[in-house]
């Protein structure tokens, strides 16, 4: 059977989604079908709404998730690399990114009785999309039931993290309130290096002094760089109790 993919994209270059056929308009495929009935360019055509230049916001669409090798990639990127796509600009740059950090958000706050932490992985699978391009220094504090049952994940310092910044008893705040069992910290470097610092080493060294006064069991320290991460813990950093199973660098 002859591929005909290669003659319908080319048949809708140049053209807006207004004159596309009925059938091949994104919203009203997606009526028909539903949001799960799109391809990814498709979703992205609907929230740009209009193309550029004589070409439609679906060409847009996928000229960009292949500039990125994937939606994964191209939710990476940044404004100005958006930007630098031909007939994307400024304007539909924000609306992407902005429909990229509500679907992080949504991540975010999945419900989290069904995330059981088992590893280093399972927290920072979930994290590095939503930190690893931070444009600034961010330290949330996972915190964790005695079955290490993630019952919230808190924002404790946006900004400079140095050690000599943080108060140390901000971190045990919401675990306190929760009697929980555990915490894990997790923080960002917008350099992209996750590689840790001496501040993260001190900071991890108050975390666990503080975290044996108030019987609250600092699980890892985790640094989250663009496309990597790292456990304190899998370093070699001396924390007082076994915790979740070593992971791994990524």
């Amino acid at each position: 059977m002859p591929d005909t993919s290669t003659d319908q994209h080319e048949s809708r270059a140049g053209r807006t989604l207004r004159e596309l056929p009925a059938a091949e308009r994104p919203r009203e495929r997606m009526e028909l079908r539903g949001a799960a009935g799109l391809n990814s360019a498709e979703l992205i055509g609907l929230i740009w709404g209009s193309g550029s230049r004589g070409r439609s916001a679906v060409d847009l669409a996928a000229d960009a998730i292949a500039r990125f090798d994937g939606l994964t990639g191209l939710a990476r990127a940044s404004g100005l690399e958006l930007e630098g796509i031909a007939g994307v600009g400024s304007a539909r740059a924000a609306q992407l990114q902005a429909a990229f950090e509500l679907g992080r958000r949504l991540l975010a706050d999945w419900p989290t009785a069904r995330w059981t932490v088992r590893s280093p992985s399972d927290v920072a699978d979930r994290l590095v999309l939503q930190m690893g391009r931070l444009e600034r220094e961010e330290l949330r504090v996972v915190v964790l039931n005695t079955k290490n049952v993630v019952q919230r994940v808190v924002t404790a310092y946006q900004g400079n993290l140095s050690a000599s910044v943080v108060r140390v008893g901000e971190l045990f705040r919401d675990a306190v309130r929760l009697t929980a069992a555990g915490i894990i910290l997790v923080h960002n470097h917008p350099s992209g290096d996750p590689t840790p610092s001496p501040d993260d080493l001190h900071l991890t060294a108050e975390a666990l002094a503080a975290g044996r006064l108030l019987d609250i069991n600092v699980l890892d320290h985790l640094v989250i760089g663009h496309d990597a991460w790292t456990s304190l813990r899998d370093r070699g950093i001396a924390f007082d109790r076994p915790g979740i199973p070593p992971g791994r660098v990524a």
